[in-house]
């Protein structure tokens, strides 16, 4: 019974990373741009030790790379709008100055005209700086990446000029995993390493967004299913209980 016991909280703990990345799915479910992550799993390991020969334990196995499978796109009109077509991503600059990429294209112009996502991270061009738009500007972007500003206070009709090309990755023949701030970064490597180009031309979609790629039914029922596994699991550890319980009292009436 002590086993059963044992390996029941076991399984209780071991499943709280799946737990985890399911929660962490059903809260992004309308996050623009979301990519959700592939599954976690839990394997079976035998305990090391004296007089645990016969113990296994499970053990949970988790992956985190991210499924960059497209989710809905949602026109809405607005000039600073993008969506990654296939598996592109954007390459943005973090706070402490490396690359990462995302698939967010909610974008705007801070104070001092500098093109970044809706959290106020910047976004990198070609250049390798960031893409900063002359005050009173305005600002059309075309489905290659390329941002174009220009003056309407300027008479006659001034052809836009060229700021500079947000930095587009396609991202199809390399792993991607999330990094602590949510950007994602290449699979094994530091962060700020850069996606080697593979000959395909990553592209957007302008005045698009692109809605998150998590099912909200298939997480509800995972969902449930998880509650499911954790009742099973203390269930058991009461019967376990209450069989030493009835094992204890036999012996004192013999």
């Amino acid at each position: 019974m002590d086993r059963l016991a044992f390996n029941a909280v076991a399984a209780i703990n071991e499943q709280r990373i799946s737990r985890q990345m399911t929660v962490n799915d059903l809260a992004n479910v309308s996050t623009v741009g979301f990519k959700r992550s592939y599954e976690a799993a839990t394997r079976a390991i035998k305990v090391e030790g004296d007089g645990l020969h016969s113990r296994y334990q499970p053990q949970s196995v988790s992956t985190d790379n991210i499924d960059l499978s497209p989710g809905a796109i949602m026109a809405t009109g607005r000039k600073l709008d993008v969506a990654m077509n296939g598996q592109a991503v954007m390459g943005v600059t973090t706070s402490a100055g490396e690359l990462a990429f995302t698939r967010r294209g909610d974008l705007q112009l801070s104070a001092g005209g500098v093109l970044q996502t809706a959290t106020g991270v910047a976004v990198r061009g070609e250049s390798g700086g960031p893409i900063t738009v002359p005050p009173g500007f305005e600002v059309s972007i075309n489905g290659d990446g390329s941002v174009y500003a220009q003056d309407p206070a300027q008479a006659g009709n001034a052809p836009a000029a060229l700021i500079d090309r947000i930095l587009l990755r396609e991202a199809s023949q390399v792993k991607l995993e999330r990094r602590v701030d949510g950007f994602f970064k290449v699979q094994g490597q530091p962060d700020g390493t850069d996606i080697a180009a593979t000959g395909e031309i990553a592209s957007l979609t302008p005045r698009a967004l692109e809605g998150s790629n998590v099912n909200a039914i298939t997480v509800m029922v995972k969902m449930m299913e998880q509650s499911r596994s954790f009742e099973h699991q203390v269930r058991i550890i009461k019967e376990s209980k209450s069989g030493d319980e009835s094992g204890a009292t036999m012996l004192k009436l013999s």
